[in-house]
């Protein structure tokens, strides 16, 4: 069992929450043939990204950098409950300090910028990211936040150069650009969302938590991998003006596309249904993720994406996820 343990947890070696045998299984499968993102007892060959974290401001301690109003020379300050999958304008202050989700209409404005509650002098985050040796012009990072009954667990994405407080960490990698967006678009899969919700127990995803999450290696994305990967997930993130340098990036000098909620989902659950064959599982495996009753019967006791399941009923009459990310693996690889 100690095996075991060290299998899942390769840093702490200590037993996950597992619910039941299948979760049990089906993590077993999955930890047997993907790396965690950092194997600390390997060195630098245990971090195959060449992954370094960063957190650029803390909000307590660093707030007398903050300032109440925008100037020329100052960048918003991005908090957590901004972003969600594949999006840097989820969420916007008001006038009144108030903070809301945007609307269909603001999403589809790619002029539309998201307010935040305060701003930073321009220098301060520059002489940050030069001592990280970074001079790409956008930066990626996830949401602190998150628990294990929430819709989704595991959020990220591409942020234009802002600065950042720290209840959305950073990070950066070594490899080349192409691996990178592969690499952004592994942390919005569900199958890493499974294994994240047999991990978290608190409210916080921390490093130690994320350093023993099942990430696709480098080695994973070939050129098929990629030419399927990077159109989809730079069309899901580029949907305003503030991230043009991170499309130039990636080759794309067109204007941003249109912020479609229908293309959207379509686009996610393609990716989905190609990730979770690149994780080695198979279409029953996929079946469970999405919801353990579909295979093993109403009294099977876990459950993956209740609370999106949920969600989609009350939205949607059906559970969308479920049926566009079954139908894009039918499309992909044969029912």
């Amino acid at each position: 069992e100690s095996d075991e343990f060290s299998l899942l947890n390769t840093n702490t070696r200590t037993c996950p929450v597992l619910r039941s045998q299948m979760d049990a299984e089906l993590a077993k499968k999955i930890y047997g043939r993907v790396p965690v993102l950092i194997d600390d007892a390997l060195g630098e060959q245990g971090n195959p990204w060449g992954i370094k974290f960063m957190r650029m401001f803390d909000m307590s301690n660093d707030s007398h950098l903050f300032f109440d109003e925008p100037a020329s020379d100052r960048l918003p300050l991005y908090e957590a409950k901004l972003i969600h999958h594949y999006d840097h304008r989820w969420a916007t202050y008001d006038a009144d300090g108030s903070s809301r989700d945007l609307s269909l209409t603001e999403k589809q404005d790619p002029g539309f910028k998201v307010m935040p509650r305060y701003w930073v002098d321009r220098k301060e985050v520059e002489t940050r990211l030069k001592a990280q040796g970074w001079n790409r012009k956008w930066l990626m990072g996830w949401r602190d936040i998150c628990r294990s009954t929430d819709e989704r667990t595991v959020i990220a994405t591409t942020v234009p150069i802002v600065a950042i407080g720290h209840t959305m960490p950073i990070f950066f990698s070594s490899k080349g650009l192409s691996q990178q967006v592969c690499f952004l678009g592994n942390w919005q899969t569900l199958a890493l969302d499974f294994c994240a919700r047999n991990k978290i127990g608190g409210t916080h995803l921390t490093y130690s938590y994320l350093k023993q999450f099942p990430f696709l290696p480098p080695s994973a994305y070939d050129s098929t991998a990629i030419d399927f990967i990077q159109p989809r997930v730079l069309e899901l993130t580029y949907t305003n003006h503030d991230l043009q340098p991170w499309a130039l990036d990636l080759c794309y000098d067109g204007p941003p596309f249109r912020f479609d909620p229908e293309r959207r989902a379509q686009l996610k659950a393609e990716l989905d249904a190609y990730y979770t064959n690149l994780y080695g599982l198979n279409r029953d495996e996929l079946r469970y993720i999405l919801d353990p009753s579909d295979l093993m019967g109403p009294d099977y006791p876990s459950e993956t994406f209740r609370v999106l399941k949920n969600n989609e009923i009350r939205q949607f009459g059906e559970y969308r996820t479920q049926r566009l990310v079954l139908e894009a693996w039918d499309r992909l690889f044969g029912g």
